[in-house]
């Protein structure tokens, strides 16, 4: 990393799915990014050096960038255009995730899960195949949020913002443009939609997310069965330094040692990522058999910047170890089950990834996203460059040299969630309930067959949280 870069910038680590980082916008996908109106072919040539700098220096693909690239583009499509973009017939392994922003100063805010938001997450399907009418069903609620002081819970479905029915071309303005939203429920009866006349009126406001979102014990036959939903990788609330999250996380894994659990089912259904030691602290009360002497997953750099990285920081740089926590349940675990879905993604892959050479991990319900590689965030400390970008700049292996999931994790028992959904933690729920019934060998309600959904999923409101799809390492003024 050359000199200028090392005075000016300063990389803190995001982790996309073996690894690392921290700070500077929240959207990945270039798309989002608008460019200032008004600015000169030189400003975009300042900027575009920048961003070539940095690059060729990091850029995991930094042999794929072209020789002479068009620095009087806007600065969002020149990164684009340097790319070694993905593509599933040519070039299956190449990048599909580093992205760029105009403007990176609410980043740190979102990556700890503080945002402007309603307090829902949900997904998005049309409401028949080959229809243009869209429906928001709600997956999570969060504790104390707008939505929750609303009445809305999960599995209610969205038909309508400020009467308007969704379509897909007006869904997306409709549930974001704003802040006040009057949402249009609808009903499931047998396989048909029905619109109903309740509404539920909503007023987003900035709104910290705690991802300790559950945890219960129960008890099946002599099984102590631990269940911990935990919906994104997050240390502490914004602007604190006490780690609090994790903390809490300790506090749950301690009650379920107290209680005796010997059997774990950990939630992540719902989890797009976070931040690396959340995920190290995570996989260190559950592994069996380990500790700070062994190895949760190390990272592979490109060639132009490996060496350096070795030569100021040592090999240490590039490894996670786990960590020595008293709250560990792993000697009275042989297994750990883990609920997934296309949301699971990142550092939630990680703790599959890191946890399956010491431990059974099953996974049960959908496939995983699959992001093996990580990212860091370039910004301009001098503050001339406004601009902060997210490049890919590693791959993550564990323990066995395995880092094979980069189109996810296919389930060993496919459960998928219907669309009438039951409460998280209720033993009923298809995907909690079939991990009982691995546990058991008997199910809690006599059924095991979920109702598949038959609506056709297009999106979801947990793509949009901070950092797409990713994983979080601190790492400040990175110096080479």
């Amino acid at each position: 990393m050359n000199q200028s870069f090392m005075k000016k910038s300063t990389l803190n680590w995001l982790l996309i799915a073996g690894f690392v980082v921290t700070f500077s916008s929240c959207k990945k996908t270039t798309d989002d990014v608008t460019p200032k109106t008004g600015t000169t072919t030189s400003e975009n040539q300042t900027v575009d050096s920048w961003i070539l700098s940095n690059m060729r220096e990091v850029y995991y693909w930094n042999d794929k960038i072209p020789a002479n690239p068009d620095t009087t583009l806007a600065p969002d499509v020149f990164f684009d255009s340097i790319l070694n973009k993905y593509d599933a017939t040519t070039n299956p392994t190449g990048d599909r995730f580093s992205w760029i922003e105009n403007d990176g100063d609410a980043l740190q805010a979102e990556l700890s899960g503080q945002t402007t938001t309603t307090g829902m997450e949900y997904n998005l399907y049309l409401r028949a195949s080959g229809s243009t009418g869209v429906i928001a069903q709600v997956l999570y609620v969060l504790p104390g949020s707008p939505a929750e002081k609303a009445g809305i819970k999960r599995g209610d479905i969205i038909s309508k913002v400020n009467g308007t029915l969704l379509s897909t071309t007006n869904f997306s303005d409709l549930l974001s443009t704003g802040t006040t939203y009057t949402f249009g429920l609808a009903t499931v009866s047998g396989s048909t939609l029905v619109d109903s006349d309740q509404t539920r009126t909503v007023t987003a406001t900035v709104f910290q997310e705690n991802p300790n979102f559950l945890d219960s014990v129960y008890t099946v036959g002599s099984k102590k069965v631990g269940y911990f939903v935990y919906n994104q990788f997050v240390p502490g609330a914004n602007g604190s330094t006490a780690n609090e999250y994790d903390a809490q996380m300790d506090a749950v894994f301690s009650k379920f040692k107290a209680q005796g659990v010997n059997e774990l089912v950990l939630d992540l259904r719902y989890n797009p990522g976070g931040y690396t030691s959340s995920s190290a602290n995570l996989a260190s009360l559950i592994g069996k058999g380990i500790s700070s002497g062994k190895l949760y997953f190390r990272e592979e750099w490109n060639t132009t910047i490996t060496p350096l990285l070795q030569q100021e920081y040592g090999s240490s740089f590039f490894i996670q170890n786990f960590l020595d926590k008293s709250q560990n349940i792993g000697s009275s675990l042989s297994r750990v089950f883990v609920l997934t879905t296309d949301h699971t993604a990142s550092a939630s892959e990680l703790i599959i990834n890191g946890l399956r050479p010491y431990m059974t991990v099953t996974t049960i319900g959908s496939t995983t996203y699959g992001k093996n590689v990580g990212s860091i965030t370039i910004t301009d400390d001098t503050g001339k460059i406004k601009w902060g970008m997210q490049p890919i700049v590693f791959k993550s292996y564990n323990s066995a040299g395995q880092s094979d999931y980069s189109t996810g994790f296919t389930p060993n028992v496919e459960v998928d969630e219907p669309i009438s959904l039951l409460p998280l933690g209720d033993i009923n729920e298809p995907m909690l309930n079939e991990a009982l019934y691995q546990i058991s060998g008997n199910s809690a309600n006599g059924r095991r067959a979920a109702v598949r959904n038959s609506f056709l999923q297009m999106g979801s409101s947990i793509q949009r949280k901070a950092g797409g799809n990713s994983m979080i390492r601190v790492i400040k003024n990175l110096k080479l």
